[in-house]
């Protein structure tokens, strides 16, 4: 049985040999649900990589967003360079559901970009949990989306052995019913090619191998992992196995199956429609659904077709969809990263999606089936899991009562760093004041982290400063996944010096070099202002020994008291281990790396940059319209194979995004 091998130079050290020993011997014992209350900068992801090696069974740690995610998936894939250490988001850089707004009779299609990397690593997740057990995947709430059944997925795909019997024209059948197109020109994943007795597959879970398959007659003679780009051997396999490019993907006896079940719904549903003078809701179901079975019958599959995964799954209505979690063997474990956060987000995704597809259903644009491509209940969600540890330097009630109160504490950072200083300053003259202690501090060569209550406060406080000669930038929910790890990445580079946000700067970001937080209205008590918050906020600090927060406030409110209690407690336990042992503290040393290098784009195609021309004035607003059009431009000269223009044209939108964060 394949085992997790931990790879990394440092040994446990402070709290860590303890909660590593608790959690573990929690596990082995049975215990369904643990806490671990791990401080900021106390190493929790080391411990959870050493509770996983100790235990050795699949793991699955869930983030709360795709930034924590992503940096999780690159600390994992670290210390696990032998196991497969997987990413699981949704894969949308865009994401327009589609909706109907009955008041202004507005039907809103469905819109979405999807990237195309990330729709890689998802099939690598769920490949290398049907493939071995050395797994841990790195998770969003999508996990709890609807993905098409495992056992369809496992049993659509192909596997090729030297020497077996198994004729080229069956294996082009078998790959298009499991969605890869032929493509002879444009080789890329999800497509295959054939060149006489060659058939060359680009597997959905790649991005940088593909197989070469050699007939003699009808038997495999040769099975090969090559280059896709240069076409040559990297090495000789004796067999391989090609899983489906769509999670959606069914047998042609399921989709006969499916299909009728369809037209069965779809009668009684006009029926329903009829007998009530719903004529325009009747009309419009038949010709949305019509059209999609029409699809189906020719291609196999339609856009949209998660609506009907009940009919492919064998559900009955209201039974919950296959998910992530179904992938899983029974005894894997679930860490649920900054939990008083991840628990309530999948807790509150079940309801918004129902209300938005029961009026999609009411009017006649849905099948009620549509209502079964759901995300899982909170209930439905806990009852797939087998055991969990709930990880958080502020666990929530919840995963409190679901341990029975016992915490592992884990205070004792192994850099010897105490919580940071907190002062409290009033918020009459708070901008200004900040702007002098922004200065001194990045003169010293630290960082800053700003949070404020509001995405208008965060942009104008960010011009201000820019004005003054800060060099700052604003991060919010507007910019995407992959531009939010490249501005943290920018920040500990020392491209800028003061990063302002709202609460995507509470939990998990790792940036050593900051030692300074400034949190403004302090005293605005709310979400943004609880105790929790507060305390994590804080901990942005307290992997830099200069680390110190100020908090702006005209009045100390009770979450405010909570925060200065709690810190101070955990500095008295922090200070006191110090003494005992001798430590001196010592601020955290990270090494710079690209956290998503998998997940970026990668040209294999470079020109020089085109002779600088003048610049045409272009505002501020028609920037996002220019890069989308440009981008269009770029993705079709792709795909013709004019790969100068589109190098071009790539140039082009790298210089609007640079002239929009100077305009901004």
């Amino acid at each position: 049985m394949e085992r997790f091998r931990l790879a990394s130079d440092y040994e446990p050290r402070g709290d860590q040999p303890r909660a590593i020993a608790e959690l573990s011997e929690g596990i082995v014992r049975g215990d369904r649900d643990q806490v671990l209350l791990g401080v900021t900068g106390s190493g929790k992801t080391f411990t959870m990589a050493n509770v996983i090696a100790s235990v050795n069974r699949p793991a699955l740690v869930l983030a709360p967003n795709k930034t924590l995610a992503a940096q999780l998936y690159g600390e994992f894939r670290e210390l696990f360079p032998d196991n497969a250490v997987e990413y699981f988001v949704s894969y949308y850089d865009y994401y327009q559901p589609e909706a109907y707004i009955p008041t202004t009779d507005t039907f809103i299609e469905k819109d979405s970009s999807i990237n195309d990397e990330i729709d890689k690593l998802r099939h690598a997740a769920t490949r290398s949990l049907l493939t071995r057990r050395d797994v841990i995947i790195i998770a969003s709430v999508s996990c709890i989306y609807g993905i098409g059944s495992p056992a369809e997925y496992q049993a659509m795909h192909i596997f090729f052995h030297q020497g077996d019997e198994y004729g080229r024209d069956e294996l082009l059948r078998k790959l298009v019913d499991i969605q890869y197109e032929r493509n002879d020109l444009d080789f890329h994943r999800g497509t295959f090619r054939v060149r006489g007795d060659i058939v060359e597959i680009f597997p959905a879970h790649e991005g940088e191998r593909a197989y070469r398959i050699e007939f003699f007659g009808d038997t495999v003679d040769a099975v090969s992992e090559i280059d896709p780009l240069r076409g040559v051997v990297v090495q000789r396999l004796t067999k391989c196995a090609v899983y489906p490019a769509s999670h959606y993907v069914a047998t042609r006896e399921t989709l006969d199956r499916a299909m009728e079940e369809i037209r069965t719904d779809l009668r009684e549903r006009l029926q329903w429609f009829r007998e009530r003078n719903m004529l325009v809701e009747a009309q419009r179901l038949e010709q949305r659904t019509m059209f999609d079975l029409e699809m189906m019958e020719e291609m196999g599959f339609c856009q949209g077709i998660e609506n009907y995964s009940r009919y492919f799954d064998g559900r009955a209505p209201g039974e919950p969809p296959y998910t992530l979690l179904d992938y899983f063997p029974r005894d894997f474990i679930l860490f649920v990263d900054e939990s008083h956060i991840t628990v309530s987000q999948v807790g509150g995704m079940y309801r918004g999606d129902r209300s938005r597809k029961e009026t999609l259903v009411n009017y006649g644009f849905r099948l009620p089936a549509a209502l079964d491509n759901r995300p899982l209940t909170f209930g439905e969600f806990t009852d797939r899991l087998n055991q969990t540890v709930y990880v958080s330097a502020t666990p929530a009630d919840y995963e409190l009562q679901q341990s029975g109160g016992v915490v592992v504490e884990q205070v004792i950072r192994p850099t010897g760093l105490l919580d940071p200083l907190i002062e409290v300053r009033p918020a009459t003259e708070q901008v200004d004041d900040l702007l002098h202690e922004v200065r001194e501090t990045t003169a010293r060569g630290e960082r800053v982290l700003v949070t404020t209550l509001t995405k208008r406060m965060s942009e104008d406080l960010t011009d201000y400063y820019r004005d003054l000669g800060v060099r700052v930038r604003y991060l919010h929910s507007d910019i995407d996944t992959i531009q939010r790890m490249q501005i943290i990445r920018d920040l500990r580079m020392g491209e800028f010096d003061v990063l302002v946000g709202i609460n995507l700067l509470r939990e998990g970001l790792d940036i050593p070099e900051v030692s300074l937080v400034a949190i403004l209205d302090a005293d605005k008590e709310g979400f943004l202002r609880s105790a929790r918050s507060l305390i994590q906020t804080c901990g942005r600090a307290a992997r830099n020994v200069n680390g110190r927060v100020i908090m702006y406030a005209d009045t100390v409110t009770g979450s405010m008291q909570s925060c200065l209690d709690e810190t101070a407690r955990r500095r008295a336990l922090q200070e006191a281990f110090n003494t005992e042992h001798g430590i001196t503290p010592q601020t955290v040393k990270k090494g710079l790396r690209t956290i998503l290098e998998s997940i970026e784009e990668r040209d294999y195609y470079t020109v020089a940059a085109v002779a600088e021309t003048r610049e045409e004035y272009i505002s501020a607003d028609e920037i996002p319209k220019r890069v989308k059009k440009l981008r269009k431009e770029m993705l079709d000269a792709a795909k013709k194979l004019e790969f100068e223009r589109a190098a071009d044209l790539r140039d082009q939108i790298k210089k609007l995004e640079e002239m929009e964060l100077r305009l901004r």
